[in-house]
């Protein structure tokens, strides 16, 4: 059945939504001028790609948003297309990549082999001294308001430095940033460790380090983009240098180019709980060209319109969720991604938890839980990027690890903190029935996972500064969190006494704290189990800040 959206208004606000936490997408699309690994992508297939999306866009009356490389901005063609657009249902922003024009323009010299040179000390801003960074920012806002009228509202990237994102909120008052999903290796840029979804506020030193107060943070909202694969991506490419990719944009087989892949993900959007509000970003960079994405466009861009007719999902641009967002939040809220059923044929289930201090993420497979994940968050880390420029060709991020269940593992052993028990005087791995995800009434996570050899069941709670699992049942049972890693694995803990676990990562000391539990490691600290005090355990995570 063909489906026409003509009548339809795309004038929408999160109030709009059925539930109380918004589900928002931003349609975002960022515009090269030209492509330089591939002599078949010419300009003019570069440009018609934009023409198409923008069409798409038309038709089922989504608002989209485009972000523009300097070299892209300066071309008349994009000037003419994107000026022709009605305000109130396009946003134009920008592209923060580093092409030859935009240094040579800002007086600099350009170091690439390309006129766009996509390795991370030269096509991105962390390839630069301060004071280039600001006259990068300078030159590409003072023509971006001589074309379109008004400094751009929005400005994204893979990656943008600390002190660039300050300077553009400061000056130029943006109100909007977006950087890259997790990912370890691929095309040069590991961010690993984050706030793995949604949005956060970043400190004034580390632009991928969630701040924890509000003097230490750019009150600017970072969302992270290309809608990552809640299950799969983390534990892509396990065992190897670089990832692999599985998300939302359209160019991808299995993700955002596949019909059932799509539905999946939308559907658990919409159904789990996100608790403040769920996000993700579709779109497409043209360097992919139409012919690459078509397919998944047009699989995505009438889900996305029925979806928002249902009033299930709100769709907005970048720009109007960053201003939202900043109304709403002074800190960077706790948000959550739920998936409460897989793909066909999985039974996995996973949960992402997110606050200003930490990330955890829970994942149940073949009726089995396993802590997967937990970094902290410390405002005071600094990026080693914000005060000289990286000299390599690649840039890493990171956060500070406790738990890595992707790069403590390998093609053997999964890394991971398990929930086990002693039953008849042998270590058994508990397994359980169903699993409810639900905000309490103190807006904390809330998970109830029933067990099936008992009627008892595990009850994890999960706030801004810590989290508590605790066993509820009549009948006693011998349960504790036993960690373990592959053989080879890096990790960070120096000391592991009863009630702390300190560590070290890359040269700054912290710690995890058991307010209630206590730890107990092995003989070289490679291993460790938690055990419950009543029946519960609790990890403080915010390190008493």
């Amino acid at each position: 059945m063909c489906l026409s959206f003509t009548n339809f208004s795309s004038a929408q606000t999160v109030s709009d939504t059925t539930t109380s936490a918004p589900r928002i997408v931003n349609i975002v699309n960022f515009i090269r001028l030209l492509e330089p690994r591939d002599s078949s992508i010419t300009k003019d297939v570069l440009y018609e790609t934009v023409v198409k999306q923008v069409e798409i866009l038309k038709q089922y009356n989504l608002k989209g948003t485009f972000l523009l490389q300097y070299d892209a901005l300066m071309d008349s063609r994009y000037q003419t297309l994107l000026r022709s657009l009605p305000k109130n249902e396009f946003e134009i922003g920008a592209w923060w990549e580093i092409p030859q024009p935009l240094v040579e323009h800002a007086g600099l010299k350009w170091r690439g082999k390309y006129p766009w040179d996509w390795r991370a000390n030269i096509g991105f801003s962390t390839g630069y001294t301060q004071e280039e960074r600001v006259k990068l920012v300078d030159t590409y806002m003072n023509d971006f308001k001589k074309i379109f009228g008004d400094y751009p509202k929005s400005v994204a990237s893979w990656f943008i430095d600390a002190y660039s994102l300050n300077y553009m909120h400061e000056k130029y008052h943006i109100i909007a940033s977006a950087n890259c999903k997790d990912q370890y290796g691929t095309d040069g840029y590991t961010l690993w460790g984050g706030y793995w979804n949604q949005a956060y506020y970043p400190s004034k030193i580390n632009a991928y380090m969630p701040a924890q107060n509000a003097a230490k943070q750019i009150t600017v909202p970072i969302f992270r983009m290309l809608g990552s694969d809640p299950v799969r991506q983390y534990d892509n490419g396990l065992g190897n240098q670089r990832q692999g990719v599985i998300t939302l944009e359209p160019v991808y087989g299995f993700g955002g180019g596949d019909s059932a892949w799509v539905n999946w993900f939308f559907q658990q959007m919409v159904d789990g709980e996100p608790l403040a509000f769920a996000y993700t970003q579709a779109g497409q960079e043209n360097s992919f060209t139409w012919k690459a994405m078509q397919r998944g466009f047009e699989i995505q861009m009438p889900l996305i319109a029925t979806l928002r007719n249902e009033h299930k999902i709100v769709v907005q641009t970048l720009g109007e969720s960053g201003e939202w967002f900043t109304d709403k939040y002074k800190l960077t809220p706790p948000t959550a991604v739920t998936i409460n059923n897989d793909l066909a044929g999985s039974d996995k289930k996973t949960v992402w938890y997110d606050s200003r201090f930490y990330r955890i993420n829970f994942l149940w497979e073949n009726d089995a839980l396993r802590i997967r994940d937990i970094h902290l968050f410390n405002e005071n880390v600094p990026s080693v990027y914000e005060t000289k420029p990286v000299t390599e060709n690649e840039c890493k991020f990171f956060t500070l690890p406790f738990i890595d269940g992707h790069l403590w593992s390998d093609s053997n052993t999964f890394a991971g903190l398990r929930l086990k028990a002693m039953i008849n005087d042998k270590e058994v791995l508990l397994k359980g029935k169903t699993i409810s995800v639900t905000k309490n009434k103190n807006d904390d996570l809330e998970i109830v996972w029933q067990l099936q050899l008992t009627k008892g069941k595990f009850v994890i709670d999960c706030n801004e500064r810590n989290f508590t699992i605790r066993f509820e049942d009549t009948s006693p049972l011998n349960w504790y969190l036993d960690f373990s890693s592959a053989a080879n694995a890096q990790l960070p803990f120096t000391n592991i006494q009863s009630k702390n676990i300190a560590c070290k990562f890359e040269d700054f000391n912290y710690n995890v704290m058991a307010d209630e539990g206590l730890f107990a490691p092995s003989l070289n600290n490679a291993s460790f189990k938690i055990r419950p005090t009543n029946n519960k355990i609790t990890l403080r995570l915010d390190e008493g800040r």
